[in-house]
């Protein structure tokens, strides 16, 4: 390894399993100090141990590296305020700070319980939000007092909230408000040295084998595992270290061996009349747009 983090402290949520695990061990092999979150529930939300985050914090301390475990409910504000103050007690300082915590309740829309859409929105969207603002105050008064932070955040998304994927209604929209609110979070902290970005990754974890059950099976023995969690953790370390100076507000996609820059809404076609459209006229400019936009991609699952 070649020490990329050496000195950073850096603090990972829902690190207990899959690829927020992979990225706890890849930052604590390029010397970062880690703090490991996570509640310990169940695929979809239920239940709760210290155990996995713990397990995760022990291997990397049994490895030589220095870890400690943190096992609130981040999508709290006692528990998100609490995950600041771990990394500060334990090791003096934050510098990283990826939100990667979250779980499925899978639903057709007209299927879709309000509890349902409430928990997958607290757990990815408001888990990402208080996080968040809890690490931007602490750096926000280092700035204040002439200690500018080299501060990096790391969200997570998914092809969902890029595309929308079938009968994941909450997931998606939880995961597009992420991206909203990265691109917030990079134009409002810039000014105090954090640079906050957005990652949709693909991988094989609990949340995904259910989804792309069949087609995320492990690879024969010592062949490449394209679905390994393991492949996407590498660009997260580096958005974490103070390598990646300069980039900010960016959605990355990361599957396997590929990583993708995605360039989100932009505009298309436009036409301006100069004066108000009556509905028919509006109807037929926006058709002759969309004939000159071409098809989108399709959402996952469509057909």
């Amino acid at each position: 390894m070649t020490g990329l983090c050496d000195g950073r402290v850096v603090i990972v949520t829902g690190a207990g399993r899959g690829l927020g695990r992979a990225h706890a061990l890849a930052f604590a092999a390029e010397g970062a100090k880690v703090v490991v979150n996570d509640l310990g529930v169940g695929p979809g939300g239920d239940g709760g141990s210290s155990g996995p985050a713990r397990r995760v914090a022990d291997e990397i301390v049994a490895a030589g590296g220095e870890a400690v475990a943190h096992g609130g409910d981040i999508a709290t504000t006692g528990g998100a305020a609490g995950l600041v103050a771990t990394a500060l007690e334990a090791f003096g300082r934050l510098d990283t700070l990826v939100n990667n915590a979250g779980f499925l309740r899978d639903r057709m829309l007209v299927n879709l319980d309000e509890d349902d859409w409430d928990a997958v929105m607290r757990v990815h969207l408001k888990g990402h939000f208080l996080p968040l603002k809890h690490a931007a105050a602490h750096w926000r008064s280092e700035a204040k007092a002439g200690r500018r932070p080299v501060a990096r955040v790391i969200n997570t998304s998914s092809g969902a909230g890029l595309l929308g994927s079938v009968g994941q209604g909450n997931y998606s929209a939880a995961k597009a408000g992420i991206l909203g609110l990265t691109l917030v979070a990079a134009a409002e902290l810039e000014r105090y040295g954090v640079q906050v970005n957005a990652l949709a990754p693909a991988a094989r974890t609990r949340m995904t084998e259910q989804t792309f059950a069949g087609t995320m099976a492990a690879p024969r023995e010592g062949a490449f595992d394209a679905m390994a969690p393991e492949n996407v953790s590498p660009l997260v370390v580096w958005l974490g270290s103070a390598a990646s100076d300069g980039v900010s507000g960016r959605v990355f996609e990361a599957e396997a061996g590929r990583i993708t820059v995605m360039q989100g809404w932009r505009a298309g076609p436009t036409t301006d009349l100069g004066a108000r459209w009556d509905p028919g006229a509006a109807g037929e400019a926006a058709r002759k747009l969309l004939a000159e936009a071409g098809v989108g991609a399709p959402v996952y699952g469509a057909r």
